[in-house]
């Protein structure tokens, strides 16, 4: 190709001249101002569009967040039999898992006819409970009657948004502990494989520190988890024993209840005294004032010896915090969300640390090399 033809605003191929077209096709924008503002307003619309789609998908991200908690829970033991057990580590989760079934299998095994007796007779009981204090508040005046009562438990019945109205069915619930437990399972079994992948989607030049952040919000997690499950085994037992010694009826699942709800702090503690009194009063006077006594002296145990010494060697979140996002999470996801309010708030915690910390060491960065020009 000469020049003349390398100049001339068409190109030939031997036989007929194809003319090349130099303006702007329709869809092409060269204002540098309009094309900034296009990306502007591209990225809002991309973050609008994803806000709704997490609303959209609450539902399986809370499912896989739990699962990624369970997976924490599962990795923590892992961790932990690593320190006597010099194993793989896929043989060492085995153990973990077969450690768990077996002391599940076992606890129902040995309990399970007192428990199921204990759990029908429980409800009874707070279902004659429930009336007296009903009828008693009432009659007092400080109640609407029978009536007003089944309209209002209508409308609120009614009101539950479809982000949890299908948790509240066991085949629902079964499912969901299913396919957390899958997941976690899963997650654990590969977690450098997960943490990879999230790697991937986070550009190049941030993917140290975010690599960073994900281990100190795991580990953040593990230690949560791992104080979590101190606490609920320690209020189990000591509520057990202390309700059997009294003489409050279905000791048993009271304290299998309270270690249960123990993973809810503040709101779970509230529960589980609620529990607790309505069955001692059923009793009598004096078992009603035993299991207040218990409740009172199981929570000072835990709220002024047990949570601070844990809190050393775990997360230390402060209550108010704590109980806020608690609310904020039941009233906007349910009971999923409840039960992961104090991970999710422990794992940003985590992150926002580890965002100031990194804004800190850029900061002495900054000052050094400054004093070191002057």
């Amino acid at each position: 190709m000469t020049d003349a033809t390398a100049n001339d605003p068409t190109i030939g191929d031997g036989k007929r001249r194809v003319p090349v077209i130099e303006d702007a096709s329709p869809n092409e924008i060269r204002d540098p101002q309009v094309r900034e503002e296009i990306k502007r307003a591209a990225v809002w619309l991309g973050m609008a569009s994803a806000i709704a789609l997490v609303v959209l998908l609450i539902q399986p991200l809370l499912i896989i967040l739990a699962g990624l908690v369970f997976a924490s829970m599962l990795d923590g033991g892992v961790r932990l039999l690593g320190r006597v057990l010099p194993i793989g580590r896929g043989w060492r989760l085995l153990i973990v898992c077969i450690l768990t079934v077996v002391f599940l299998v076992g606890t129902f095994y040995l309990t399970g006819v007192q428990v199921t007796q204990q759990v029908t007779e429980l409800r009874s009981t707070l279902e004659a409970q429930a009336v007296k204090l009903t009828t008693f508040l009432t009659q007092q005046g400080l109640m609407p009657g029978a009536s007003d009562i089944s309209g209002i438990a209508r409308q609120a019945m009614s009101s539950v948004g479809r982000l949890t109205s299908w948790v509240g069915t066991a085949i629902g619930a079964l499912a969901t502990m299913f396919m957390i437990m899958v997941i976690g399972l899963f997650v654990a079994m590969e977690p450098r494989v997960y943490e990879r992948g999230l790697q991937w989607m986070i550009p190049v030049a941030h993917r140290d520190e975010f690599a960073v952040t994900v281990r100190r919000m795991g580990f953040t997690l593990r230690r949560l988890l791992a104080g979590r499950l101190l606490g609920m085994v320690a209020e189990g037992v000591l509520t057990w024993i202390a309700l059997m010694i009294g003489g409050v009826p279905m000791a048993m699942i009271l304290g299998i209840l309270t270690g249960l709800l123990a993973f809810i702090p503040n709101i779970g503690a509230f529960i589980s005294g609620a529990l607790m009194v309505a069955v001692g009063y059923s009793a009598g006077a004096e078992t009603g004032l035993w299991a207040i006594g218990t409740y009172v002296v199981v929570q000072t145990f835990d709220g002024y010896v047990l949570l601070p010494l844990v809190a050393k060697k775990t997360v230390d979140m402060p209550p108010a915090l704590t109980l806020g996002t608690q609310i904020l999470a039941s009233a906007l996801l349910g009971i999923i969300g409840l039960a992961l309010a104090d991970p999710i708030t422990a794992m940003v915690k985590a992150a926002l640390e580890r965002r100031s910390e990194r804004t800190a060491q850029d900061a002495g960065d900054d000052t050094s090399e400054s004093n070191s020009l002057r």
